[in-house]
């Protein structure tokens, strides 16, 4: 007697942080879910990065709302899914008059309500480990908070199979999706409706909806620094994030500051530098990184481009060791139409949605209910 294969209400391709998003959006809704993958465990972008929960500096709009939101929704899973937060809030480091003033703009503008400006003698309390030495002040924000995503990502994956009852097929390409039938290469599984979130895949599945976006792909470095022997409090930044962040923008003083970065440091923005420094739980430091921009970005990674970001982290923190013990590069989509993220129905069954500026982590929770609520009204 041949046993009929399960039906679900929503299948979900791809189990990186949007995909499991999108699974925890479906399951409080009471969905019947399948998350379908390719790899065997997570392996891409959501375990490559810094587990950095970043709302400050999000850009206007629809990404800060997002980022708010899945902060919070970060806040609500932790403690259920067993996951740490390693650390909490953000000081990004002025060290010229110009990332002072972006500071002081920013802070008096909406969005950075709860943060404040604080003179160098504050870093005493908040971040004794940071170098005086040009630093005019810090913008300090409460906001943010940091899991270590290699462990992370999978905890939630765990957690949602073992509390929600959603179904994780594993090492299974997905090579159609046609509802109610998804093909794959372990053979059929069917659902209602389903999310495609492809990450740095482009060209499998609804290649046309995706180039409508014109993505391409963004390569960056990243490090891992030998533990310090002392503990951060929270995520550290410097100018250079002043000037990347589009959540920035509106300050005036912003076009001041890049053609400062510009005049002073054109090798670090050639390359896509700017700092981020968050510490896992063994006292190493995560430091990084750069964005290298391509359809297929080379599987290289320059000693010069390590060196540079290295060399920021010096200028930036008292390092007491800073050996580098581990290497890797990441990859994920970047809309060459500066869209951050977005998501389209090539047919009324089915979502793609993608993040598209590399803050999956800080904002693929939100995006995800807000495809949910499209496609289940």
């Amino acid at each position: 007697m041949t046993v009929a294969a399960p039906s679900y209400d929503l299948a979900i391709v791809g189990a990186g942080i949007i995909g499991l998003g999108h699974a925890l959006a479906a399951s409080r809704r009471g969905l019947k879910t399948i998350v379908i993958d390719r790899d065997a465990q997570a392996n891409g972008a959501s375990i490559r990065n810094f587990g950095f929960i970043t709302v400050t500096g999000q850009a206007a709009g629809a990404m800060w709302q997002r980022a708010r939101r899945a902060r919070d929704i970060w806040d609500e899973i932790v403690g259920p899914a067993g996951i740490p937060v390693v650390h909490r809030g953000t000081a990004i480091l002025a060290r010229s008059n110009e990332a002072m003033a972006v500071a002081q703009e920013f802070a008096a503008g909406e969005m950075g309500e709860g943060c404040e400006v604080l003179l160098p003698a504050s870093l005493d309390d908040k971040l004794p480990m940071a170098r005086r030495d040009g630093v005019r002040g810090f913008l300090w924000s409460p906001h943010e908070l940091r899991v270590e995503p290699r462990t992370a990502v999978p905890a939630v994956a765990k957690w949602l199979e073992a509390a929600h009852g959603v179904t994780f097929l594993r090492g299974a390409a997905v090579t159609r999706v046609a509802p109610p039938q998804i093909e794959t290469s372990r053979g059929p599984v069917h659902a209602s409706r389903v999310v495609v979130c492809p990450g740095p895949d482009l060209v499998t599945l609804f290649p046309e909806t995706i180039a409508k976006y014109r993505p391409t792909l963004c390569k960056l470095h990243m490090l891992r620094l030998a533990p310090q022997g002392w503990n951060l409090s929270a995520s550290v930044m410097m100018d250079l994030s002043f000037g990347r962040y589009l959540g920035f923008d509106g300050c005036p003083s912003v076009g001041a500051l890049r053609a400062r970065i510009a005049r002073l440091e054109p090798e670090t923005l050639a390359n896509g530098i700017h700092l981020i420094v968050v510490q896992s739980a063994d006292g190493s430091l995560v430091v990084g990184d750069s964005h290298h921009y391509a359809p297929t970005p080379d599987p290289f990674a320059p000693e010069a481009v390590d060196q540079l970001i290295l060399r920021h982290a010096q200028e930036t923190l008292d390092l007491a060791d800073d050996r580098i013990v581990e290497r890797w590069t990441g990859v994920y989509p970047s809309s060459a139409n500066d869209i951050p993220a977005f998501f389209d129905t090539p047919r009324p069954d089915v979502r793609v949605a993608m993040v598209t500026s590399g803050a999956g982590m800080s904002t693929g929770f939100a995006l995800a209910e807000e495809v949910i609520a499209d496609l289940y009204g």
